[in-house]
């Protein structure tokens, strides 16, 4: 990743013989390779680059996109929430640009992997070609297929995550792949919503259901004058989690209208 003055940052995919052109200059390739991350380039016209190797957080905001993407303040704490991690099996129902999935596949890797079930080919299509510019598509299966009718996977799965406008038109098909105890995860905008998918999750066997929503608020990183930057990411959407339960009646399980924390943030039993 080349990152200019004004942090603005270019993934680029260095190749011998060929260049890196902008209005600011060029820079060719062959002068970047062998050189150490985190040096300084400059262009033809004198502009300085930093040379840095890209985080996941960086591919995910890089990649093409025709939709949303889920954003990274979302999708790591997603990867926290639903326990991801190498060798996980992970189920993704609407792969979208890709943008959680290539974050699902570079936390099952090198011996998990991600299925990723999309209704829309064009989605899929794009989906691939972002995974495979960053290496990372020998991890994911892609299936073309309507959840809503059922999964096309072998289960179990470790972890089940629903990224579409009607989650709950899924809840039953998710838990029947989903392993006894398994990770259920969603994003959805509105409070509508989510209403829906809290009371599906209810019916389909899934317990300890949480809605939680994540804020982030960045800095100007100046020290004599440091203040909040003009502009916040604040919601993106809500993230729905819940557990997959056996032998409980739905109101037997911990949910959404059982209160754990106090206001303090302890436990509301002595």
């Amino acid at each position: 990743m080349l990152v200019d003055a004004r942090a603005k940052a270019h993934l680029v995919k260095v190749r011998a013989g060929h260049k890196f052109e902008t209005h600011h200059g060029i820079i060719p390739y062959d002068a970047l390779i062998g050189q150490p991350w985190g040096c300084v380039v400059h262009s033809s016209l004198g502009h300085p680059y930093a040379v840095v190797l890209p985080s996941t957080a960086d591919l995910i905001t890089h990649i093409k996109r025709n939709s949303q993407v889920i954003y990274p303040k979302d999708s790591a704490y997603i990867l926290m929430r639903m326990n991801i991690k190498p060798g996980a099996r992970v189920l993704e129902s609407g792969c979208g640009s890709g943008g959680l999935t290539l974050a699902l596949a570079t936390a099952v890797m090198p011996t998990g992997h991600v299925y990723s079930q999309e209704i829309r080919a064009d989605f899929i299509a794009l989906a691939q070609r972002n995974l495979a510019r960053v290496g990372l598509d020998g991890f994911v299966t892609f299936i073309h297929a309507d959840s809503t009718q059922g999964f096309d996977i072998q289960p179990p799965v470790d972890a089940v995550f629903l990224d579409m406008p009607q989650p709950e038109t899924c809840a039953a098909q998710a838990r029947a792949v989903l392993k006894d105890g398994g990770f259920f995860g969603s994003l959805v905008p509105t409070t509508n919503q989510v209403s829906a998918l809290l009371r599906a999750l209810e019916q389909a066997r899934f317990g300890l259901i949480e809605v939680e929503e994540v804020l982030l608020r960045r800095y100007k990183p100046v020290p004599d004058r440091l203040r909040p930057q003009d502009r916040m990411i604040a919601h993106t959407g809500y993230l729905i989690f819940a557990r997959a339960v056996v032998n409980a009646h739905p109101r037997s399980i911990p949910g959404p209208s059982d209160d754990a924390e106090d206001d303090n943030g302890g436990s509301s039993d002595d």
